[in-house]
C-alpha cells in the first residue's frame, strides 16, 4: 500500500476552499483531512510532549485504516551523542502515543543536518528504540542530513535494525535511496508555489513511480544508493509519501494529486 499525506493539519493557508471547504470549523479540520488522505505526519510532537487525551481525540476523529506518522522529539535527536537519549526516549513514549491505537504508524527521527555519522553512536541509538508499545509493534524511520551518512556502514546498521532511511528531497540534506526496512518513507520538500499541485505533472509521476517501485520491492534506477543497489531488492511493504515542505499551501493538492495517480 502507498499512503500519501501531509505534515500537520492546522494551517490557515489551507482554509477557505484551498483545501478545507469554506466555513468548515477548525475543530473539524482533522476529521476532513483524514478522509481525503490516508496519512498525516504529526509534527507537534517534535517540539513538545502532548497529552494522552490529545492522541485519543485524534484517533477518534479519524476513520478506520487511517494512520499517523509521529515525528520524534527534538530532545531525542538534537544532541551530540544519540546514545545518551535514553531518558528522553522514555518520556517521549510515555506521553500517551499508545492512545492512537491502530492509527499509530512510523516514528520519524529527524537528525540535525550538522550531525555526522558515527557508527557506534548510531548503533547504540538504534538499540535504544523500543520495538513495541502497548502490545503493538513499532516502526522507526530516520532522516539524516550530513553527507557522512552516505556510506554502506550506515545502510547496514539501519537494515540490521529494520529502521527505514527516509528518502528526503531537500537541498542541503543527503539523499539515500537504500531500502532498509519492511516499509519506505518519503518526505518530498520541493513544492513550488507556481505549480497548482506543488509539482509539475512529471514530478508527481516521478514520485509515484518511486513509491510503486519501493512498494513492489524494487530498487529504482538512477538514484543515489549508499550501499549496494541489489541489496534493496525484494523488500516489499508499505510506503509513506508526505508532501511536507516548500510551498506549504500547495501540500494538500500535491498529496491529492499523488494519491490520484
Amino acid at each position: 500500500m502507498i499512503r500519501t499525506g501531509i505534515g500537520g493539519w492546522v494551517y490557515p493557508e489551507w482554509r477557505g476552499g484551498v483545501f478545507y471547504p469554506p466555513g468548515l470549523p477548525q475543530k473539524r479540520e482533522l476529521e476532513w483531512a483524514s478522509r481525503q488522505l490516508s496519512a498525516i505526519e504529526i509534527n507537534a510532537t517534535y517540539h513538545r510532549l502532548q497529552k494522552p487525551q490529545s492522541f485519543r481525540s485524534w484517533r477518534e476523529q479519524t476513520p478506520d485504516g487511517f494512520v499517523f506518522a509521529v515525528k520524534g522529539s527534538s530532545y531525542v535527536t538534537n544532541r551530540k551523542v544519540l546514545a545518551e537519549a535514553g531518558p528522553s526516549l522514555e518520556r517521549f513514549f510515555a506521553q500517551g502515543l499508545d492512545e492512537l491505537g491502530d492509527r499509530l504508524g512510523p516514528i520519524l527521527w529527524q537528525l540535525m543536518g550538522t550531525k555526522r555519522f558515527d557508527a557506534d553512536d548510531i548503533a547504540a541509538f538504534f538499540a535504544l528504540l523500543p520495538r513495541e508499545l502497548g502490545g503493538r509493534p513499532l516502526r522507526h524511520a530516520i532522516e539524516v542530513g550530513h553527507e557522512s551518512f552516505a556510506c554502506a556502514e550506515f545502510v547496514a546498521l539501519a537494515r540490521q535494525a529494520n529502521v527505514a532511511i527516509v528518502w528526503c528531497e531537500q537541498a542541503g540534506r543527503v539523499p539515500i535511496a537504500d531500502r532498509t526496512a519492511d516499509f519506505a518513507y518519503l518526505r518530498c520538500k520541493n513544492l513550488e508555489a507556481d505549480q497548482a499541485a506543488g509539482y509539475p505533472q512529471e514530478g508527481i509521476e516521478r514520485i509515484a513511480g518511486l513509491g510503486r517501485a519501493w512498494a513492489a520491492g524494487e530498487a529504482p534506477e538512477g538514484l543515489p544508493y549508499a550501499g549496494k543497489r541489489a541489496d534493496s531488492l525484494g523488500r516489499q511493504g508499505e510506503v509513506f509519501a508526505f508532501m511536507i515542505n516548500g510551498a506549504k499551501h500547495r501540500a494538500p493538492a500535491a498529496a491529492l494529486a499523488l494519491a490520484g495517480i
